[in-house]
């Protein structure tokens, strides 16, 4: 009996402790909720005070809309609010024409920092550069301006002038730049030729990202006759903001047989995706030089990175931005939208360059340029050149036949112009030199 009612006593004993395991985790996922319940009742408070008791009225809806965004900017400094205006100019950008000023920002430290110029856009011609730190616009200050809210502020009618004040490292003094507000249209990518190499020099990834470097590469192969006669390719990230992940991707795999493009990873393990290349190369299989600087981001990184992990290509230039985060715009009702870090993105060893950047295999500074002085640049082009071919009376060369002088001549003529690049973008007549010496060592 003392035995039966032993065995019924650790029964019960049983049933109240597997009774308390389950209902423990049950009781804190109640008072879990309670507590967010508490918090939005608070939040309700809070803002009846403030639309009942602020010294001025307060538009309701700026209220949620600002609440929203606080939100949002806590967490990181690229996930936001974006009220249908910004949701619609935000789809128009990607498409590849806007109004503006031509650069792309970010938030640090409670200013607007510019990630890049944008080419050939207003700010990029007005001297703008990547880094450069906004702290004033027309003469207001902007220090704990929401990023949208700063962005706001530099939008006006195409043709009028704004005096952005910034921080630039190396100056001691605040500089303001006039810059005159423009349609913004954006060429995605340009394809030129420059010696026996061909430049692809990318601006932004949209959607007209990989349709155009198709285009102009194929003109250009087509002008310098044929593949056969490209010694390499200079891939120009330079001062690219990014944009779309899969124009990324599908740049990469214009240039890989192969492999894993990149990866992203989010939360939840399932949600995370992978993107592989498929069979083909565009320039098949030539030597390649990516070009990179901290104007380089997001996209531009994923690119740079896939290539550099395949050792597709040699990587040149300066640490780029260090963006390695996914955003996703959701819309919501109202007709915005929510652009919110939901993965961060693996290059193919499993890097993550989040606050790192890609970092160059060389590291090539871009000198600042300096303005020659006008009188000596008109002295120094008036004053003719005098070699010995342009004595009176000079001895011909007698030992090279008049085709083989041709080609000694355009290859001088071919040297000077690399000169002459390398005091206009040194980073590119590096790039172009590497391809040059991969080229002298290829078996013939």
């Amino acid at each position: 009996m003392n035995k039966l009612a032993m065995a019924a006593g650790g029964g019960i004993l049983a049933g109240i402790l597997a009774t308390t395991q389950l209902a423990g985790p049950l009781l804190a996922q109640e008072a879990g909720k309670a507590s967010v319940y508490e918090q939005l009742d608070l939040f309700g408070i809070v803002f009846e005070r403030i639309r009942n008791q602020y010294v001025e009225e307060v538009d309701e809806g700026d209220l949620i809309e600002a609440a929203i965004n606080g939100m949002l900017t806590s967490l990181d400094p690229h996930s936001s609010y974006l009220p249908p205006r910004d949701f619609e100019d935000m789809q128009v950008d990607t498409r590849g024409e806007f109004g503006g000023l031509g650069i792309e920002v970010t938030q640090e430290d409670g200013y607007v920092k510019v990630i890049t110029p944008m080419d050939g856009t207003p700010a990029f011609e007005a001297g703008v550069e990547a880094g450069d730190y906004i702290t004033a616009v027309d003469g207001e200050s902007i220090l704990g301006f929401t990023l949208e809210e700063a962005v706001e502020l530099m939008r006006g009618p195409v043709g009028s002038d704004i005096v952005v004040t910034i921080l630039r490292e190396g100056l001691e003094e605040p500089l303001d730049i006039t810059i005159t507000r423009d349609t913004i249209k954006l060429t995605a990518a340009r394809v030129r030729r420059e010696g026996n190499s061909v430049v692809i020099r990318v601006s932004t990834f949209n959607d007209q990202t990989v349709p155009n470097v198709h285009e102009g590469f194929e003109e250009v192969v087509a002008e310098m006759g044929g593949l056969e006669n490209v010694n390499g390719v200079v891939l120009d990230l330079r001062n690219n903001p990014g944009g779309l992940l899969t124009a990324g991707v599908d740049l990469a795999d214009d240039f890989l047989e192969q492999g894993e493009i990149v990866s992203t990873r989010s939360r939840n393990a399932e949600d995370g995706d992978r993107f592989n290349a498929e069979d083909g190369d565009i320039i098949d299989g030539l030597p390649m030089v990516v070009l990179i600087n901290g104007g380089s981001a997001s996209a531009s990184e994923i690119v740079a990175g896939a290539l550099q992990d395949h050792r597709r290509a040699v990587v040149v230039g300066t640490k780029s931005f260090g963006k390695g985060s996914v955003q996703t715009i959701m819309p919501v009702q109202g007709d915005g939208a929510i652009r919110l870090t939901t993965a961060r993105y693996y290059t193919p060893s499993g890097r993550s360059i989040q606050n790192l950047g890609i970092s160059p295999d060389i590291v090539v500074v871009q000198p600042p340029r300096e303005l020659p002085d006008a009188e000596e640049t008109a002295e120094e082009t008036a004053r003719p050149t005098r070699t010995e071919s342009s004595l009176r009376g000079a001895l011909t060369n007698d030992s090279l036949s008049p085709d083989e002088q041709e080609q000694i001549r355009k290859e001088q003529a071919d040297a000077e112009d690399a000169a002459k690049l390398r005091e206009e973008d040194y980073q590119m007549a590096y790039a172009i030199d590497i391809l040059k010496g991969l080229t002298a060592i290829e078996p013939k």
